[in-house]
């Protein structure tokens, strides 16, 4: 019980009605019900951004068990429509948290459910897909919430990154926690000094924010980047008067093929002839700008262990996942190559061009499940921009 509220309910739009205990804020959310695998890290999906339109069932039994505080936002606030979990944890045990779940959720307006059988509702979504979906603390009526749900015209074409978008251009210079440094970097030496023993200078970078996750800047601030973060509707000009060394492509929300303007823009950047770097929605529009198409799965790759090989190198990664649509390997012309695959279910995780400085991975290396498994993309990242700009 939250605030009073002691009822919630889910309805899918096929009709299948599952009632449990209201743990998050009074109201009601229709939007995309999907599930994700991971056994930690619910704060930080809880405020990815790629999560807008979006009621996520989580498969692990207790949610909330660490709280929620400040340092593990992934962006300003939550932007899923709706949280559903087995068992919702009162006493949050971490020494970190100032808030617990319900409280946190309420605050935010995100209503949510507990006390379902999630194993039966993952069940029925790992063979139907992902499905559309009402989740309602104020309307308990069957007919009322199904129809609601059968009238949301679902993810498929929908630009969310508007909705996510920061308003305008923000530099960022926070690295990561003084508990991480120097985990991985040194032994790059991609920020360190060069080869007289001078500071090596930092590369400017022009992040196109459809829904970046702090992570992701901080990886790049470690691995020697300055950034100069802007709202996905941009200009190439705008982009240009700072002369950026390259330019990063964020994750976001949504279908990618209906992020027409950043497509087009993308289509400009790589006219530049400067390195590109993309991830996860910026993997897609990359995709979709060299050429390529995407199509939505049944219901995505959502999760902190997925497999992931990495073709070039023949090494396994440990990858945390959150997309619902994905490129067609077919549909990539010659000159790209697929650099990564889903031991999963053979899916493209990471292509790179034959010609130009550009390449990009559908999985999360700044989430750190493996956990460091794939953060020498970003050191690729670095050490291509070096030598495309004679650095």
């Amino acid at each position: 019980m939250i605030h009073g509220v002691d009822k919630a309910v889910l309805v899918l739009d096929d009709g299948c009605r599952f009632d449990g205990i209201a743990c998050g804020a009074a109201g009601e959310a229709v939007g995309e019900v999907c599930f994700n695998t991971s056994m930690t890290g619910y704060q930080e999906i809880m405020t990815d951004p790629s999560y807008a339109g979006q009621i996520v069932t989580m498969t692990a039994t207790q949610i909330g068990n660490v709280g929620t505080n400040p340092e593990d936002m992934e962006s300003r606030r939550p932007w899923f429509k709706g949280f559903v979990i087995r068992e919702s944890s009162r006493i949050p045990s971490n020494w970190r948290s100032k808030e617990d779940l319900s409280g946190f959720l309420a605050r935010h307006n995100i209503p949510a459910i507990e006390g379902i059988d999630t194993r039966q509702l993952v069940g029925q979504l790992r063979d139907q897909g992902s499905r559309r979906g009402v989740l309602s603390t104020i309307d308990f009526n069957t007919d009322s919430l199904l129809a609601k749900a059968r009238a949301w015209p679902g993810l498929a074409g929908m630009d969310l990154t508007g909705e996510v978008t920061c308003d305008k251009p923000y530099p960022w210079r926070e690295g990561l926690p003084a508990w991480k440094r120097g985990v991985w970097y040194p032994w790059n030496n991609v920020s360190g000094s060069d080869s007289t023993g001078g500071e090596r200078p930092r590369l400017r970078v022009a992040v196109l924010d459809f829904g970046v996750k702090h992570n992701i800047l901080r990886n790049l601030v470690a691995a020697g980047c300055e950034l100069e973060v802007w709202p996905a509707q941009v200009t190439l000009e705008q982009l240009l008067a700072h002369d950026p060394h390259g330019f990063f492509l964020s994750n976001g929300p949504g279908d990618p093929e209906a992020v027409t303007h950043g497509i087009r823009l993308i289509e400009q950047l790589l006219r530049t002839g400067r390195p590109v770097f993309g991830i996860c929605l910026g993997h897609q529009m990359l995709s979709l700008a060299l050429g390529g198409s995407t199509s939505k799965m049944k219901f995505g790759h959502r999760g902190g262990n997925h497999p992931v090989k990495n073709l070039q190198t023949g090494l396994v990664e440990i990858t945390s996942q959150n997309h619902g649509f994905v490129v067609s390997r077919s549909s990539l012309p010659a000159e790209v190559t697929v650099t990564h695959e889903s031991l999963f279910d053979g899916s493209v995780e990471g292509i790179r061009h034959g010609r130009l400085p550009v390449f990009s991975v559908q999985y999360h290396p700044e989430a750190s499940p493996g956990p460091h498994d794939a953060h020498y993309l970003f050191a690729d990242f670095v050490t291509m921009m070096r030598h495309v700009n004679h650095l």
